[in-house]
């Protein structure tokens, strides 16, 4: 952990029992569900509410979160964090888990055991991303499925009525985003549906639907065209109406953006550029891991634009004399507001070579940089240098996603999708035999 927690003694999700009591559990959450009320059997006319959440401590063990009260309690504490956030529990009831009746609505878990939180005893804490060891936050991308457990969505319209009512976990590439549209039900109760078009090799469009707010949250975070998502337990159906198979997120669901995990394949810079070469013609990007240094980072560089506004609704980069974006806001009735990204251009070099340009954005580079773009923006050139010189010539571990482009410079585009000091053991071991073409 992280100086500011060294003080602080964490229960591992791991040695959960039901007779644990005065606990503190620090993990990240990996999967939220929207708040739900129903009747209070106990007070006719009112109404209990209750939503739950996953977080998860290491690769093999993650736990369900549950907690039930009054409106007020509930809403205030599902608004107080989101998925891909760090928090901290404090005093939380731990439960053994009915898992038949409860992992049919719930994610799967490893654990026999499931927190309750109550208002009066517990609490929950969000931490800053960069107060917290770098190898909790890398579980968000991490799926917490076997990484070639999934069917391709070729496979998925193949099979076709066979999947129909099936649970299955899917791989693919996101291609579009649809506006949420919001609705109320015969009982009166307000509704949103999102609907997300993925593709992958064998497909070019296949559509997912998401019901719930929290999935559309998440969704709408997606870069079309750049991210990768691995969709644990999605329920496949038949439409009828479009005549097609589609996927729809569940309860069950947990969602795992960019699963650098599921990329294994190692490289030099030179056999990079040989595999790209050899994939000229092919519209899918190929994915890597590249031990490597940092050779140009200009974060301290006035001329040079590192931070950008970028559309809530499309994740596009917006015209920044107008601050308006030319995709989604063609219809000024549906005005979409931005927001600050970071943006830059970094070369990575190792003993083969250099790549020139490669794309670091986002939230990536948040993690990579270890501050948010508010933090940056107000960092002194003096401390943007120091922050920079923290990383130049520091061998590290970088999953990248590229392909041929003649627009692009040096002939290849490349966006980092996760950038680590690396291990220098593990570095040197991959560099001696690496596994590549």
């Amino acid at each position: 952990m992280a100086d500011s927690f060294a003080s602080k003694t964490f229960t591992a999700l791991s040695a959960l029992h039901p007779n644990m009591a005065n606990l503190k559990i620090i993990g990240i959450v990996i999967g939220k569900t929207d708040v739900k009320g129903f009747p209070d059997r106990k007070n006719i006319g009112s109404e209990r509410y209750t939503f739950s959440f996953t977080i998860r401590d290491t690769p093999t063990h993650f736990v369900n979160v549950t907690s039930w009260g009054n409106e007020h309690y509930i809403r205030s504490l599902s608004d107080s964090f989101r998925v891909g956030e760090c928090v901290i529990i404090e005093n939380p009831l731990i439960q053994r888990k009915e898992l038949e009746r409860e992992e049919k609505f719930s994610p799967a878990t490893p654990s026999n055991c499931k927190l309750l939180l109550s208002e009066n005893h517990s609490t929950v804490k969000v931490c800053s991303s960069y107060e917290v060891d770098t190898k909790l936050l890398s579980l968000i991308h991490l799926p917490v499925k076997e990484s070639c457990d999934y069917y391709s969505l070729g496979d998925i319209v193949a099979n076709g009525h066979s999947l129909d009512g099936r649970i299955i976990n899917v791989l693919a590439a996101v291609r579009s985003v649809g506006e949420p549209k919001y609705f109320t039900t015969s009982d009166r109760r307000k509704g949103q549906r999102c609907e997300v078009k993925l593709y992958d090799e064998m497909e070019s469009s296949f559509a997912m639907i998401c019901w719930d707010n929290e999935s559309i949250l998440l969704a709408q975070s997606w870069m079309p065209r750049e991210t990768v998502i691995f969709a644990s337990d999605v329920r496949i159906s038949f439409d009828k109406f479009r005549n097609c198979m589609t996927a729809t997120v569940i309860s069950k669901t947990i969602i795992t953006t960019n699963p650098v995990n599921t990329i294994v394949d190692v490289y030099t810079v030179e056999q990079l550029k040989v595999k790209a070469l050899k994939n000229e013609g092919k519209a899918d990007p190929l994915y890597g891991i590249l031990y490597a240094y940092i050779s140009t980072l200009n974060i301290d560089d006035e001329t040079t634009k590192v931070v950008r506004n970028r559309c809530s609704g499309c994740g596009y980069i917006v015209n920044e004399a107008s601050s308006t974006c030319t995709t989604c806001n063609k219809d000024s009735s549906k005005f979409r507001s931005v927001f600050l990204s970071f943006d830059m251009l970094i070369d990575l070099t190792d003993h083969t070579g250099t790549l020139h340009s490669c794309s670091l954005t986002g939230s990536v580079a948040e993690e990579t940089l270890g501050c948010t773009v508010n933090e940056f923006l107000a960092m002194t050139d003096a401390q943007k240098t120091a922050l920079k010189w923290q990383f130049l010539l520091e061998r590290s571990k970088i999953y990248l996603k590229f392909f041929l482009s003649h627009r692009a410079r040096g002939g290849l585009r490349i966006s980092v999708l996760s950038c680590k000091l690396a291990d220098p053991i593990e570095a040197s071991r991959n560099l001696s035999g690496q596994r590549n073409i």
